[in-house]
């Protein structure tokens, strides 16, 4: 039987998504729980591996198991087990065809800046924090240049192993919201670092470092070196991912932690 499952976490206290030998991780965490409830060792495959740091409100897993259990004993036990910064929203059947990331059509993250002269506090490792003022028409002007399919090797981190730099970009949005700015990016799939280093060149813009169509000119050097800083995890969440209709996966209301 084949498990599908919608998980929440905070990834402030976790060296990342997968498995790492003398690490703390979200995989790990999540195979532990649910091996307990299955009652046979677990391995789990996710969505979006995400790093150290980056948080997410819609990660999707799956796995493959002989044990039957129900729906709610999947959740509530595996809950059970699981430390406060993670939680099953949402458990259910799925077909064997079902692949947590190769059926998926698009995923969706959100990137936030705290944006004040002083550093925050109760939203510390929350969001990315920005002293300086951004002008967040500019960084709407420079994100207009990403939208659709390209090649995004200047990018990505120099170290991705991903062997096709193009990705189409369907949506790249900025919004103000007070001292919040909220950078919304979905795509077919993302290279390693591409939203953060996405973040990080319009906030380059949005601070007047350079102009907006400098977010062209990195796009089109097709070279890393040519970017702008990489943005820190803390402001950055994997939102959604979304699935076609067949496999009727829940597509649920974003925590409300996440705006």
């Amino acid at each position: 039987m084949r498990i599908a499952l919608g998980i929440e976490y905070d990834g402030s206290v976790f060296s990342g998504w997968q498995i790492q030998e003398n690490s703390y991780t979200v995989q790990g965490c999540l195979e532990e729980a649910l091996s307990k409830v299955a009652d046979h060792p677990l391995r789990v495959i996710c969505a979006g591996r995400t790093d150290a740091g980056v948080h997410a409100a819609g990660q999707v897993v799956h796995f493959d198991t002989n044990a039957e259990r129900d729906p709610y004993a999947w959740i509530a036990g595996t809950n059970a087990n699981l430390p406060k910064e993670v939680v099953v929203l949402w458990a259910q059947a799925v077909s064997d065809e079902f692949h947590a990331r190769y059926s998926a059509l698009n995923r969706c993250y959100r990137y936030v800046i705290f944006n004040r002269s002083v550093r925050p506090s109760f939203l510390a490792a929350r969001v990315a924090w920005e002293y300086r003022p951004l002008d967040e028409a500019r960084m709407i002007d420079a994100a207009r240049y990403l939208v659709g399919e390209h090649d995004f090797t200047s990018y990505r981190d120099s170290e991705c192993q991903a062997r096709n730099p193009v990705r189409n970009v369907m949506k790249l949005e900025v919004t103000r919201h007070g001292q919040l700015v909220f950078i919304e990016i979905a795509a077919n799939a993302f290279l390693h670092h591409m939203v953060r280093n996405i973040a990080g060149v319009l906030m380059g813009i949005g601070m007047g470092k350079k102009e907006p169509l400098w977010a062209q000119q990195v796009l089109e050097a097709r070279d890393r070196t040519f970017g702008g800083v990489n943005a820190p995890p803390d402001g950055l969440y994997l939102m959604s991912v979304a699935y076609p209709a067949d496999f009727a996966i829940p597509r649920l209301p974003l925590c409300p932690a996440v705006w």
